[in-house]
């Protein structure tokens, strides 16, 4: 089914604790994924969900979970896979302060990158809730570090792209170990042939959810591209800052190489940014992210894989320093800004004509108008046909 509107909390059967924490949250509606997702898992029924980034998919799922939970009980109960380590913890933070005002609930985050000795640690306190990377709790129920034959509800979120990662053949393991599970959902922007064959394989008569960016669903972004050389990128990034005065911004890159030079050009120019990518400690990406989120950052420089995760409302504009290698790469790096009903801008520079022709396949096939602009005498951005 496709839904088009939400509906208020308090008319989806939720506890007065979940209420509070929303409240607190500052929500009172829900977004249409969240209002189509709720009702279906709290009844315990399996569901497929295709929404695009930035409609509030982890309340949709995480709401329902925390409502189930069984506090007077040891076992874990339900099990959230992410693709990334990023993703894994902005989920374990926001599935926190869902569950603030409902004592007794322990979560625990799994991912790569950390000693494993101290997550056995905190398997040690008994969770019901745990969220992961499929890799790493591979390796803890191995390690007969936790017991998952007792899970009830299983979630992979951004499962096309866990799957586009390689990942089928840890998810499909760990999904044949939770014989006892009574739902699993499967969240997801896009719904590709791999996603499908887990839906037929390990679903019973789901429930598909439906939310198209379209209408008050669509995140308001006003999306531009310039023509610019490769050296003039920096400086184009510098002008825009300055005359738009954006308080926060994410610039994404194709490479590594690319995030380092671009964040060390911009620090030389006096602009506040840092970035992360694969190489760098996963400590400081953590400190790095976290400073981010808390608004103390300007601007965010970052590869693709390593911003999943990054789930910040009040983003003012991003920059595609390349011109994404993926269609869906373009859709996911703008939906971090326009959210939560904000205005949202997005620039991406095109350096040369297979990079034109990548973006104006992007732009067909995700239907999203760009237009073209140059800057102005005055350092404005105007169209770029005008003088």
């Amino acid at each position: 089914m496709e839904i088009i509107q939400g509906a208020r909390f308090e008319e989806l059967g939720l506890s007065p604790a979940m209420l509070r924490a929303l409240t607190k949250k500052g929500y009172e509606a829900s977004t249409p994924i969240q209002a189509g997702c709720i009702p279906q898992m709290l009844a315990w029924q399996d569901v497929t969900a295709k929404a695009p980034t930035g409609t509030g998919k982890t309340f949709a799922f995480g709401i329902p979970i925390i409502e189930h939970i069984d506090t007077d009980s040891d076992w874990l109960q339900a099990v959230i896979l992410a693709p990334t380590r990023e993703l894994a913890q902005q989920i374990t933070s926001e599935m926190r302060e869902l569950a603030q005002y409902q004592p007794g609930i322990r979560l625990v985050c799994l991912y790569g990158g950390q000693p494993i000795g101290r997550q056995i640690e905190t398997l040690k306190k008994r969770p019901q809730i745990v969220v992961a990377t499929p890799g790493r709790l591979g390796d803890h129920v191995k390690r007969r570090t936790v017991r998952i034959d007792k899970v009830q509800t299983v979630v992979l979120d951004e499962a096309d792209r866990m799957l586009d990662m390689g990942f089928i053949q840890e998810v499909t393991k760990l999904l044949d170990q939770m014989k006892n599970r009574k739902n699993l959902g499967l969240f997801s922007a896009t719904i590709s042939r791999e996603v499908m064959d887990i839906s037929w394989v390990y679903q019973r008569d789901p429930v598909e959810i439906t939310v198209r960016a379209v209408e008050e669903n669509k995140p308001d972004i006003l999306q531009y591209c310039l023509n610019t050389s490769m050296n003039e990128k920096v400086d184009a990034v510098e002008k825009i800052l300055a005359w738009e005065k954006f308080d926060r911004v994410m610039v994404f890159c194709n490479t590594k190489g690319n995030t380092e030079r671009v964040t060390k050009l911009l620090q030389m120019r006096g602009v506040d940014a840092q970035c992360i990518h694969g190489d760098i400690p996963q400590d400081k990406r953590e400190k790095v992210m976290a400073k981010f989120r808390r608004g103390e950052l300007r601007v965010f420089v970052a590869t693709d894989v390593a911003a999943r995760g990054i789930d910040v409302d009040d983003v003012d504009a991003v920059f595609n320093y390349d011109v994404p290698e993926e269609n869906e790469y373009y859709v996911h790096r703008i939906g971090r800004t326009g959210r939560a009903r904000r205005h949202g801008v997005a620039y991406t520079f095109v350096t040369d004509y297979p990079g034109l022709v990548r973006l104006n396949n992007i732009a067909k096939h995700t239907r999203n108008e760009i237009r073209a602009v140059k800057f102005g005498p005055d350092g404005s951005l105007i169209e770029a046909d005008e003088k």
